[in-house]
């Protein structure tokens, strides 16, 4: 029955997991196929004889392996610059903190922070894009919204206030002055060129 198992399908095995729980069945745990076993290769380990003993230079060599480098602190991140070698202070181990410390000082460099302008979704579409003045004075949204409407009562005004103290300053230039018998002279419509 355990060849048969291993060959159903999964609907089959569903079903049957099913049925057994409904019945009250203790379920059978299925056990995993075993991974074939490689025959490990023979490592060769050079072994020493009491013969053979190391020179005490050599084995202060070997004692004498070179230490590992302390983890890095918010000290160090400050003397980064742009060419510093950042891969120490995202390693394994080190304080998030420094992490981030690290990062922060990388691309507040304007080498790295500067948008190259070829992203499309960078800007923030949440803030509006202004409609120039002009163009919303000239929209008929913004008339039938009435968004002008006192500016435009203003501009009348100011316009007519014009207009009023214009005519009614006398002009004093004699030769901007409408001459009394300037209609006399005007050629009428039996007169003509020649006449």
């Amino acid at each position: 029955m355990k060849a048969e198992e291993t060959n159903d399908g999964f609907m089959s095995r569903w079903a049957r997991r099913k049925a057994q729980a409904r019945t009250g069945e203790p379920l059978a745990e299925p056990v995993p196929a075993a991974l074939p076993v490689r025959a490990a290769l023979p490592v060769q380990v050079p072994v020493l004889s009491a013969d053979a003993a190391l020179a005490p230079s050599e084995a202060n060599e070997l004692l004498e392996q070179p230490p590992a480098e302390p983890l890095p602190t918010l000290a160090d991140v400050a003397a980064l610059t742009r060419d510093s070698d950042y891969s120490r202070f995202v390693g394994a181990g080190v304080d998030e903190r420094v992490k981030q410390a690290a990062m922060k000082k990388l691309f507040a460099d304007p080498h790295f922070n500067v948008m190259d302008g070829l992203d499309t979704y960078i800007d923030d579409y949440g803030k509006p894009d202004p409609i120039p003045i002009a163009m919303l004075r000239r929209m008929n949204q913004s008339k039938f919204l009435r968004l002008f409407e006192d500016e435009e009562e203003d501009e009348a005004k100011k316009l007519a206030e014009a207009t009023n103290e214009t005519m009614s300053e006398p002009d004093d230039h004699a030769d901007l002055r409408l001459q009394q018998d300037d209609a006399a002279r005007l050629p009428g419509p039996d007169q003509g060129a020649g006449a």
